[in-house]
């Protein structure tokens, strides 16, 4: 009989958040695999109301009860960026399997000290950077691989996402008064920024040496949740430069905002031999339906390449279940094997030190190395 993993998620609110809409299907669609036990929210009201809902047996009283719990043998962070810390820690100290969203900590001190704590209690911590695992991506990866377009030149990237809506007034900038304040590190740079580049150094290599201007040209925006005019002090404008070990030169812009015509990613692989575009409606590749064309030789117009359906796998067709789904697969993977295939909270620190990098970039002026 194959052993299911038993799931406790902090951080649910039926038909809108993040872990309703992805977490949950994803969960029931492995159900060979996976149940999930209940789920504990700010409090038991919450966390009652968010079980009914969704149709879950239990609502634990508080974060810390779940945590406790026998029942539960992987906890499933999906809460804001500056509480992953407290929470993920107490998991790991518990004895318990992590699956956290990205970003991993706020910032890379906080990742480094979960990802040496799952190191010494000798736990999984699976981080949700799910872009990687996108049917499109796994495709673009192996056609890359097998030299498809020949040697890769170069790779450029301009897309929309981040907080702020709307290209003009103040009154179609609207978003949550969170992600709008830098020191809660959700950000354009470490959300859609952040999620993208794990795509793109999944099939190209990771990040040598960055430049990088990070810019706020909307000052403020409206808080969907109060109504008020607040501040922003995180970045709109997102411009990296810079090298990959592999030695092919990257470019990323990132704006703030939605694109006018939904077409707000347009990721460009250049080739000896051809090149490849992927695209989708916004930079958020870990939750868009992406697109891949390629032209090759002498062909002057680019063709839609389709993605095999045996990248899907029989899991949820809908990009974010679907995306999610096939992290917890690997995670299950490894929790049965003794592999580590899923993204690892070492994964994540990787990642984060790319952020830092082109965070450092731009405070100084100076090219800088992730370290």
């Amino acid at each position: 009989m194959v052993q299911r993993f038993r799931v406790g998620i902090v951080g649910l609110q039926s038909g809108r958040s993040w872990a309703a809409r992805a977490h949950v299907p994803a969960l029931r669609a492995l159900s060979e695999s996976f149940e999930i036990v209940g789920v504990a929210n700010t409090s038991k009201a919450s966390a009652e109301a968010a079980a009914a809902e969704v149709g879950l047996a239990k609502a634990f009283s508080d974060v810390a009860e779940l945590i406790a719990a026998p029942e539960v043998d992987i906890v499933t962070v999906a809460v804001k960026v500056p509480h992953h810390f407290e929470i993920v820690k107490a998991a790991i100290k518990a004895g318990k399997h992590v699956y956290c969203e990205w970003p991993l900590g706020n910032g890379l001190a906080e990742a480094e000290e979960m990802a040496a704590l799952v190191r010494a209690k000798g736990v999984l911590g699976v981080v949700g950077t799910q872009a990687p695992f996108a049917p499109e991506i796994a495709h673009l990866r192996q056609l890359i691989a097998t030299g498809y377009v020949g040697d890769v030149l170069s790779t450029s990237l301009v897309a929309c996402g981040g907080a702020l809506q709307g290209s003009g007034t103040i009154p179609d900038k609207k978003t949550y008064g969170y992600l709008l304040d830098r020191a809660n590190g959700a950000s354009i740079l470490t959300i859609p920024v952040g999620h993208t580049l794990a795509a793109l150094m999944s099939v190209l290599g990771n990040v040598a040496e960055v430049s990088a201007i990070l810019a706020t040209r909307r000052p403020t925006a409206i808080a969907i949740d109060s109504g008020e005019v607040l501040p922003a002090s995180v970045p709109d404008q997102v411009l990296v430069s810079g090298m990959l070990t592999s030695g092919v030169p990257v470019s990323v812009h990132y704006r703030g905002g939605k694109a006018r015509d939904y077409n707000g990613l347009l990721w460009e692989i250049n080739g000896t031999e051809g090149d490849i575009r992927i695209s989708g409606s916004s930079g958020h590749a870990q939750m868009e339906q992406l697109v891949l064309a390629a032209a090759r030789g002498d062909e002057k117009v680019f063709q839609p390449l389709e993605t095999p359906v045996s990248y899907r796998a029989g899991l949820p067709h809908e990009v974010e279940p679907g995306n999610v789904a096939r992290v917890y697969a690997r995670m299950a993977q490894d929790l049965r094997d003794g592999t580590r295939t899923a993204p690892s909270f070492d994964d994540a620190v990787a990642l984060h030190r790319v952020i830092a990098a082109i965070e450092k970039a731009a405070e100084t002026g100076v090219r800088s190395a992730p370290a």
